[in-house]
């Protein structure tokens, strides 16, 4: 019904990812898209809007409005109002834009580390000093250093969490999400969770739970952003949504976004409809698609000596660390041999590579029969 193993040519469509190594023989697995053709029911309903013809300025139809209370409803038995939504183009501006409203000027802002690059640029873009807060392997799973939070958080005024993590691919417990939120509280933190990958849960025993859903205390100081762009694959188009409960908080937010956020583009909106209203049957058969390309990629290099991979709960994201290989520069010696990463030290790990695998899996078989042979060259230096 949905085929994922179709290759579609993105070349030629001023593709970020395909456009980084044009005419050059280097697969991309870097920026976070994939090259899979989003949901049928998503490009009816864009040709049928387009067909109209008049591209007027557009709000968000009351159908998407219902669609994602629904959401949260049956996915999270959370129950959210229409007034705690703010429509915007995309995470990242969330993120600055939370950091304005609510850390004060002298207070830090905690983000972890390794994490989403933008995640460590927005502390600096908004002129606001930042901690950062370790993330640790504990039991194969990527968790912060609560102790160093602990910490931290006397003399923050907001947390940037990433749930699931980018790019350690955790999947936060109850448990852990509960422990976040009691630092907070004691310590009047707010917390802006990124929440964009929730919908990308490739364990079966994993469940993702909304910070703000956690209680009354943690909504209170709150605010999740989703969209429907890395699990529909509909980035391009940049609709985005921050549900924040505080009627304090939104406020705050709204007035620093005054006269420097956009609003979505009605094509952007459109899609967000259509995905939610028409895209989970195509989800699931995505999903079931990641976790074979996932599980190929740690067959494949899991098992070589000098490369590391743990547990991915969520994301189309792998996290590999390299160190064992020595190289000086990876993700030059990975392009040479044909494959391009995106290099950890973006993220805040040197030692890291991270490899998208959200594209046809014959094509991800190319690219690791390549990324072996880089391997096991280094291998040989190193054993001289």
């Amino acid at each position: 019904m949905f085929d994922f193993d179709k290759q579609i040519d993105r070349r030629g469509t001023n593709s970020l990812k395909w456009n980084k190594y044009k005419d050059q023989d280097v697969i991309p697995l870097w920026v976070a898209d994939t090259d899979f053709m989003a949901p049928q029911g998503v490009i009816d309903a864009l040709q049928l809007r387009i067909a109209h013809g008049v591209f007027g300025y557009s709000r968000p139809s009351p159908r998407l409005i219902e669609l994602i209370i629904e959401r949260m409803q049956q996915r999270y038995g959370w129950k959210i109002e229409p007034e705690w939504l703010l429509f915007m183009p995309g995470v990242v501006p969330g993120l600055n834009f939370g950091i304005k409203a609510w850390c004060r000027p002298e207070q830090h802002v905690i983000t972890p580390n390794p994490v989403y690059y933008p995640f460590l640029h927005a502390p600096e873009y908004n002129d606001r000093p930042v901690s950062l807060l370790p993330m640790q392997l504990v039991n194969d799973r990527w968790l912060p250093d609560f102790d160093t939070f602990e910490q931290q958080a006397k003399t923050a005024d907001v947390l940037l969490l990433c749930n699931p993590h980018n790019p350690g691919g955790t999947v936060f417990t109850r448990e852990e999400l509960t422990r976040i939120a009691d630092i907070a509280l004691r310590n009047d933190l707010v917390v802006i969770s990124d929440e964009i990958h929730c919908d990308l849960l490739l364990e079966p025993n994993v469940k993702h739970i909304p910070f703000a859903s956690l209680s009354p205390e943690a909504a209170a100081r709150s605010a999740v952003l989703m969209a429907p762009s890395k699990t529909f694959n509909i980035a391009g188009l940049c609709s985005s949504f921050a549900i924040i409960p505080d009627n304090r908080l939104r406020f705050k937010l709204q007035q620093a976004m005054r006269g420097l956020m956009a609003d979505n583009n009605l094509i952007g909106l459109v899609a967000a409809e259509a995905a939610y209203e028409h895209g989970e049957a195509w989800l699931q058969t995505q999903l079931d698609y990641l976790r074979g390309n996932r599980d190929l990629v740690a067959s494949t290099l899991g098992q070589l000596s000098g490369i590391k991979i743990a547990k991915l709960e969520a994301t189309y994201l792998a996290w590999i660390d390299v160190s064992g290989l020595q190289l000086d520069d990876p993700i030059a010696t990975f392009e040479a041999g044909g494959v391009g990463l995106s290099p950890g030290a973006q993220f805040g790990d040197k030692r890291f590579v991270r490899l998208n695998f959200g594209c046809s899996r014959e094509l991800l078989q190319k690219a690791l029969d390549r990324m072996v042979k880089v391997i096991q060259t280094a291998r040989l230096v190193v054993q001289q």
